[in-house]
Order: C-alpha cells, then structure tokens, then sequence
C-alpha cells in the first residue's frame, strides 16, 4: 500500500525530480544520456503543452485508489483475498505491457526491464500475504 501510494504521489513532481537525477548522472554516460533525454522531453513538454501532465496526475489518482483498495485485505484478509489475487495478476501483466509499450515507445531494453522489476518485486510481499491468507482460510475450516 505504502509503495502504491509513494509511486503515485511522486509522479506528479516528474519534472522536478528528473531534475534532480540528471544532476547526478553525468551526461557522458548512458544512464545520464537517457536521463538528460527524458527530462528534456518532460521540461520542452511541460513548456508547451502542460496540459499533457495531467496524465500523470491521474497516474498519480489511480496509484493512490489502488493503494486504498489494499485496505480490504488488512480489515478481513480471507474475505478480500481477491485483491491479493489481482495484485499479482496485476503484477505479471507488468512484464509484456512494459516490453511491448516499451519497445513501441523507443525505451531502452535496461529501463524496460527495470520496470519488469516492480512486477517481479511486487509479487513476493504478495505472494507471502496470499499463503498466509490460505493458512487462515483453512484454521477457519478447522474450526467449523
């Protein structure tokens, strides 16, 4: 929930904060180059066309209502396990959808498989909640 939420508040301030990443990679390398692009892009866009950002804003929205809808499973886990479930779906579809919109988008191969990592990562607390949400579903047959 804390990652959903973070993920979402930070994207409203891209500009700002590939700002601050682009001084700390130097542009003689790749990582610095890809940066210094990127934050090139979002600043002559931000100029022109800031209207465009609301799209991260709404990215912002729906990483924050994600993150609310977690609260299910801490109230009653077995009764809301399916949004346990749908995180790990969600989790796995990051895989192609980065790799495909990725590669029609001009993203480098390092980058997409960086964001592959939030899903690869994202499973495992997952994961980990769904086993114990198993555990109580069958204490709670057990006990009937």
């Amino acid at each position: 929930m804390i990652s959903l939420a973070l993920s979402g508040i930070t994207a409203i301030p891209a500009e700002t904060e590939l700002s601050l990443l682009v001084s700390y990679f130097p542009a003689n390398g790749s990582t610095g180059k890809w940066l210094e692009r990127v934050f090139i892009g979002i600043r002559d866009t931000n100029n022109r066309y800031p209207f465009l950002a609301y799209g991260y804003d709404w990215l912002a929205f729906a990483h924050i209502v994600l993150a609310v809808l977690f609260i299910g499973p801490l109230k009653d886990p077995v009764k809301n396990k399916w949004v346990i479930e749908f995180g790990i779906i969600a989790c796995l579809m990051v895989i192609p959808f980065a790799m495909i919109a990725g590669y029609f988008r001009g993203i480098p191969i390092g980058w997409r498989l960086i964001d592959c990592s939030f899903g690869v990562i994202g499973i495992v607390p997952l994961k980990i909640c769904l086993n114990k949400i198993y555990y109580l579903e069958t204490i709670k047959a057990n006990n009937l």
